[in-house]
């Protein structure tokens, strides 16, 4: 429970107490290297990272050194970021907040800003410069097909044994065969194969909340979770094993380079595999810091992110 909560304190620490207006541009601050970090994306070669306070970084050399962005409209949590080539990126988080940007992150636009009402937005993907998909709190999904100028709101089945759809939705994950996944609370992964107008349930036979996931190299599937859970299924979804770990740390990102694949979470949990997803060995970081977003290199050496900002590499 102390992960769990610990990891809620990260993603909806706005909706208990007083959060900046939203329209209120990030402050630019010597320390912004510092901020918690929720997300990160690569935009070409370059790494743009997201987080509290409507912080931006960016790294133009894989990760050595960050600088923060030119101009953020808002000065909200950001909590998902997703970029399509080196230029075109979006990123969602508070008050329903949508963000463009057309210059690699250096300077970002409000494509949607709800100030009557915080329900944040967790989690953004897009598939092309056209066509994306955002979700959040009590099972908000939004989509777009014109690039963002316009957001739909969709609405989703109830899961399974539930009257009403009202599932927080944590993250998104694609295959890049049009597949998008969510995860969400009581152990649910939605799929959709229509770019976020429809979804289905998968049950992955476990009842707490997944936090990340990804779509290793053969297609098959890894979601992680509170209380350090990890689970591996085929590509279809249909058939999950747990990976044994002997931490109970909640997993809060995963991220794959060809055969290499390492999730990380809360207490510095991180657990890596070099075959692909066939077997997995856990380590820990030295100081126990609470990981919340990971990019891999090219030589799958991994950029890291937590709470108390970007994670100096060794």
């Amino acid at each position: 429970m102390r992960n769990l909560i610990a990891l809620l304190v990260l993603m909806l620490s706005a909706l208990s107490q007083a959060s900046p207006l939203p329209t209120v541009p990030a402050a630019k601050t010597a320390n912004a290297s510092a901020a918690t970090l929720l997300s990160v994306a690569w935009a070409g070669e370059r790494t743009v990272a997201v987080g509290d306070h409507g912080v931006v970084l960016l790294s133009d050399d894989r990760g050595q050194h960050f600088r923060q962005a030119t101009s953020v409209p808002v000065s909200t949590p950001l909590t998902g970021v997703s970029f399509v080539d080196a230029r075109q990126g979006w990123a969602v988080g508070h008050w329903g907040a949508i963000l463009a940007t057309r210059d690699g992150g250096e300077n970002w636009q409000v494509q949607r800003l709800s100030s009557a009402e915080d329900r944040p937005l967790f989690a953004v993907h897009f598939f092309n410069p056209i066509q994306g998909v955002a979700v959040g709190l009590w099972s908000l999904v939004l989509t777009t097909d014109d690039g963002g100028k316009t957001w739909i709101e969709q609405k989703i089945d109830a899961p399974p044994g539930a009257s009403r759809a009202d599932l927080n939705l944590m993250g998104l994950f694609a295959d890049g065969a049009g597949h998008l996944y969510a995860t969400a609370e009581r152990g649910q992964l939605l799929r959709s194969d229509d770019q976020g107008k429809h979804w289905r349930y998968l049950d992955t036979g476990y009842s707490g909340t997944l936090w990340t996931g990804a779509v290793l190299g053969d297609g098959s599937l890894l979601v992680g979770g509170q209380r350090g859970t990890l689970l591996h299924s085929s590509a279809d979804g249909s058939n999950w094993q747990r990976v044994p770990l002997q931490s109970k740390s909640s997993v809060t990102a995963i991220d794959v380079s060809g055969r290499a694949v390492i999730a990380v979470g809360l207490d510095g949990l991180m657990v890596r595999s070099d075959d692909g997803g066939s077997s997995f060995h856990e380590q820990s970081s030295s100081d126990g810091v609470s990981l919340t977003a990971i990019l891999l290199n090219g030589d799958t050496s991994p950029i890291l992110f937590s709470r108390r900002g970007v994670v100096p590499q060794r």
